[in-house]
């Protein structure tokens, strides 16, 4: 028992030197100057949709949809445009990727479908979060007097994600947003574990989601 109190107490306050923590990175490319929006017309959040190991996350477009929102930019909700686009944007006919996007939007049928449902810019977000490395060992087990935890467990989250703004109105990209997160959460328990979670993915749409704020912004409102 004295051999093992040490590294008890090692673990326990182990926590107290623990967070976990996220870095990111942004840029963004603009090709022409974005135009003027007018009364009655809307921004879309549009995520890559297909199969479920090929589509941009839901929860990620809808949190750069909310924080979009709360900058007060005239947003149309995902769902709203994709029935009114019906069915060029359903999961089965969805573009994959930005390119077959653009040539999507050159179809005569959809470009006057966009400009009868006052569809004025579509950003279109594409990637993924990935767990990357992991380690570390947690050993349980239950007695008598009830169950406890030992050990640590970490593991790395790496998150990709771009975002192209399309206008509508010349059916041409206005330009890009790119964001790459990485961060390491951990979970260390000396009886009960305690997760320490890296909010990665929080961070990647925090920053992109300020990226289009500032790209559509001076002239969206």
């Amino acid at each position: 028992m004295p051999r093992i109190l040490p590294k008890i107490i090692a673990l326990a306050v182990l926590p107290l030197g623990l967070a976990a923590c996220v870095s990111s990175a942004v840029e963004q490319l603009r090709h022409t100057p974005v135009g003027l929006v007018e009364d009655g017309e809307t921004i879309v959040v549009l995520g890559r949709r297909q199969n479920f190991r090929h589509q941009t996350e839901r929860d990620f477009t809808e949190c750069v949809y909310n924080n979009l929102l709360r900058q007060k930019l005239p947003l149309k909700p995902e769902r709203q445009f994709m029935d009114e686009m019906f069915p060029w944007f359903q999961p089965r006919m969805a573009p994959l990727t930005a390119d077959a996007l653009a040539a999507r939007l050159q179809e005569p049928a959809l470009a006057e479908r966009l400009q009868q449902s006052g569809t004025r810019y579509v950003v279109w977000l594409d990637g993924i979060t990935n767990r990357g490395e992991d380690g570390g060992t947690m050993s349980c087990s239950v007695g008598i007097g009830g169950g406890a935890c030992l050990g640590l467990l970490w593991w790395e989250d790496d998150a990709e994600y771009e975002a192209v703004i399309w206008d509508m109105q010349s059916l041409k990209s206005m330009g890009k947003i790119a964001v790459e997160a990485s961060g390491t959460s951990y979970v260390p328990a000396v009886i009960i574990p305690i997760p320490l979670l890296a909010p990665t993915q929080s961070a990647a749409c925090r920053g992109v989601a300020k990226q289009i704020g500032e790209f559509l912004d001076n002239k969206a409102r």
